[in-house]
């Protein structure tokens, strides 16, 4: 093997062991916390419990102070930026107060880990450093690329899945409104009913309805969930619910209308992907299935003519 590659494997997995241990909480600090839950009952389930919450605790540390660290070196300068990834963290799902400084910090290790990936790689196909160089490049900036490419699969995944979700809520909220109850109320219920079900489009709705409970405007609170979730027929239904509101008309007459309009809306387009299957389905049909139908309808055929050239040298001829 090339002295180059295990110089650089061994470089690496000493950094990489003198960052862990200096980022790993102390072992003073540990026994200490686990003196101190000791103090009560010590049985064998709640030693086990100790342990388990020991090592928790000291993965929860770690991570606490390597992902400051490792978002700095790709943390956007203005807050514009700031505030735009923090929103399609958001509509991804991802409202935690460390969910910007995670996915930051995975840009990082990702970014490294692609260029050592690459690194190594070449050196083991003998590449010369120049290509090297370049090759490690191009690796970390795939590394960098990849948790974007994550994000945005992420956001159209649950945007998907609240489109989904969107007609169910839609009737369920028609009933409620026309049974009598509030508009504010209907939706708090319709969220809690959805959970089980379609928890995306549930957790949209109460983050909306404790919107309006702490004072803000409900339109304003309907807006930010559609602007939250990026989703046209959230939009749309917004759009109406502030409409009715502003004129003074039937709000459940109005979320009738919106939910016809929604259910013509998916068949419309149920009917479209249906009419696309055929053309999808040529390119299949011409490279896998026709050559294997001509093999075997024209195999045999193919087959005796040759026996019977064979066979009689003047057909040849």
């Amino acid at each position: 093997m090339d002295p180059y590659i295990l110089v650089i494997a061994l470089l690496v997995c000493v950094a990489t062991g003198l960052i862990v241990y200096a980022l790993m909480p102390r072992g003073s600090d540990e026994k200490g916390a686990i003196k101190r839950r000791l103090a009560g009952r010590r049985g064998v389930d709640e030693e086990a419990e100790i342990r388990q919450q020991a090592r928790k605790s000291a993965t929860d540390g770690l991570v606490r102070k390597a992902t400051p660290m490792l978002s700095k070196l790709v943390m956007p300068t203005s807050d514009e930026e700031q505030t735009h990834l923090r929103g399609k963290l958001a509509s991804a799902g991802y409202r935690q107060a460390q969910a910007q400084t995670l996915f930051l910090a995975s840009k990082t290790i990702g970014a490294i880990a692609l260029a050592v990936v690459c690194l190594v790689g070449g050196l083991a196909g003998g590449l010369q450093w120049p290509m090297l160089l370049g090759l490690a490049a191009l690796g970390a900036g795939a590394g960098m690329m990849l948790p974007n490419l994550w994000l945005s699969l992420a956001i159209s995944g649950r945007q998907q899945k609240i489109r989904e979700g969107l007609p169910d809520a839609l009737d369920l909220l028609v009933v409620s409104v026309e049974s009598g109850l509030a508009l504010d109320a209907a939706l708090k219920r319709v969220g809690d009913e959805m959970a089980p079900v379609h928890p995306e489009m549930s957790e949209e709705l109460r983050i909306s309805t404790m919107e309006a409970q702490m004072g803000l405007p409900r339109g304003e609170a309907l807006n930010n969930m559609a602007r939250r979730a990026g989703v046209d027929e959230l939009r749309s239904l917004v759009s109406v619910i502030t409409q009715a509101e502003k004129f003074g008309t039937s709000v459940a007459k109005a979320l009738r209308n919106q939910a016809e309009a929604l259910r013509t809306k998916r068949r419309q387009a149920a009917e479209e992907r249906a009419q696309k299957t055929a053309v999808k389905l040529m390119i299949p049909l011409v490279l896998f299935i026709f050559p294997a139908m001509f093999v075997v309808l024209g195999g045999p055929a193919v087959i005796n003519v040759l026996k019977a050239m064979k066979e009689n040298p003047t057909l040849t001829g």
